[in-house]
């Protein structure tokens, strides 16, 4: 079992491509690996309770970790009460510890 880090710096309001990375990450987890979804930057804004939501608690129900950086979080006034269910506000430190267990990391 290999273990994925998704640094996700994209909104999916924006950025189309992101869909593929959400894809990626369910395939991966369904396949029996440890994924996590890093969202950082802008791509913290679909973090908010939302229309978003739904493909969070898909993704959470398929095995996949999804973390929000806590400093993105703050920079853009989103508190940690308004993240939905499966989303959880992290510091960055965890990127950091996860590069050097030797997780496969792919930013986007």
């Amino acid at each position: 079992m290999a273990s994925y880090l998704f640094i996700e710096s994209q909104d999916p309001y924006e950025f189309r491509d992101t869909v593929f990375c959400s894809d990626l990450a369910r395939r991966l987890a369904d396949a029996g690996n440890h994924v996590t979804i890093f969202l950082v930057q802008n791509g913290v804004l679909p973090a908010r309770a939302g229309v978003y939501s739904a493909v969070f608690s898909e993704l959470a129900q398929a095995g996949v970790e999804i973390l929000a950086d806590d400093f993105s979080l703050r920079e853009r006034g989103i508190s940690s009460e308004r993240l939905p269910s499966g989303v959880k506000p992290s510091a960055l430190d965890f990127v950091i510890d996860r590069l050097a267990e030797g997780a496969k990391v792919i930013w986007h």
